[in-house]
């Protein structure tokens, strides 16, 4: 609903977003100027689970300017309160923030960013996406809004942020303090202590019976914004390479995030290792990657195990990938140098074999049967 389109076209229009991305009007007085605060701990933040150092903000969105090209970057951190005027901010290593981040501490100068709560779920989904370099992620956003989104320039960073956010608060990632903390990740486990940078607030603004908005770790709302924009980039960016492929599902018991599920129209018995190799490259975080045919349902994990029982050999259909690159949110790889090993698995079946000793067996207008009809 909030994307204006139907599940089934949800990638689509993603996809065509990125693609054909705008920039959105700038409008003046935003309704979050209407309140302003100096203080963090008026906002009603939320600790989620028993062993958590203690509450976070998992919603917000962080807007900064990149050193390079001069363009802004929004992306979602989780923020932790030290006091009334700071938070400790998780930033992945080498991601746009980061990178921004490391220009200004290696010149010995604070950051300015700007941070939303409370924003449309197009912002959100833009906010999610992992983008090149350079690129504003809420031009995404005002193209899945349809040219609607407009923003509204900062008062002390000069940043634009949307100017129908909830809250904002502007401040500086100050380049010479840090502070540990650790959160549940979206796997649904703790993440190990991290010294992080701190947020100095400068300023809190929010409107009038402000939203605020928390979401719950490693849940279903974490996974979808996570996943939807990774599942879109894949669809998009896999298709171009291999048009055989009918569908990439990322999977609930892999977080959306670790494990995909693609499902093909095969042609030769190399697509399905093909199509292995480079969906790894496209998402490093992929943990396992299974392909199956089209009369398999990916998005079904019995089916998927269907094809894996029926149309695998092990010896034959299995890839496998030591020491690479991997997820830094998976606690069995190596934490330090972020190493993994990953799993392919061609869960295909074989053109050298009969096409009917794979045939899926179906009873005739078994779709128009309904055991109502035959109890009162």
């Amino acid at each position: 609903m909030a994307l204006g389109t139907k599940e089934s076209n949800i990638h689509e229009k993603v996809i065509h977003s990125i693609k054909h991305a705008r920039k959105p009007q700038e409008i003046p007085n935003p309704k979050f100027l209407e309140n302003e605060s100096k203080d963090i701990s008026i906002l009603p933040i939320v600790t989620h689970f028993e062993k958590e150092p203690g509450p976070f903000i998992t919603s917000s969105i962080i807007y900064t300017k990149n050193p390079e090209t001069g363009t802004q970057n929004s992306s979602f951190h989780r923020l932790m309160p030290i006091d009334k005027k700071h938070f400790s901010i998780r930033m992945v290593e080498g991601r746009d923030l980061h990178r921004a981040f490391m220009y200004s501490k290696k010149r010995k100068k604070d950051l300015k960013v700007a941070i939303t709560v409370g924003v449309h779920p197009a912002i959100s989904i833009a906010g999610a996406y992992q983008a090149d370099w350079g690129k504003d992620e809420l031009n995404i956003a005002n193209s899945i809004l349809g040219g609607k989104l407009t923003l509204s320039k900062c008062p002390f960073s000069s940043l634009y942020v949307p100017s129908g956010a909830e809250i904002v608060m502007e401040g500086r990632l100050l380049h010479n303090r840090t502070h540990k903390e650790w959160m549940v990740e979206m796997l649904r486990t703790y993440d190990f202590a991290r010294s992080q940078p701190v947020f100095e607030l400068e300023t809190l603004y929010y409107r009038n019976n402000p939203i605020f908005h928390d979401v719950l770790s490693g849940y279903s709302e974490h996974r979808l914004l996570m996943g939807i924009p990774i599942e879109a980039k894949l669809n998009g960016t896999l298709k171009k390479h291999f048009p055989k492929i009918k569908q990439v599902s990322m999977t609930n018991g892999g977080c959306n995030w670790l494990h995909a599920v693609i499902q093909i129209n095969k042609r030769h018995d190399s697509d399905g290792k093909k199509i292995i190799k480079k969906t790894f490259d496209v998402h490093r975080s992929l943990k396992m990657v299974t392909v199956v045919d089209e009369d398999i349902d990916p998005n079904n994990p019995e089916s998927v195990e269907y094809a894996m029982a029926t149309r695998l050999q092990a010896e034959r259909e299995l890839i496998i990938l030591k020491n690479v690159r991997g997820s830094s949110l998976d606690p069995s790889s190596d934490q330090k140098k972020l190493l993994t090993a990953k799993l392919g698995i061609d869960a295909t079946k074989s053109l050298s074999k009969q096409a009917q000793g794979f045939e899926i067996a179906k009873i005739p207008k078994l779709d128009r049967i309904s055991l109502k009809d035959y109890f009162k």
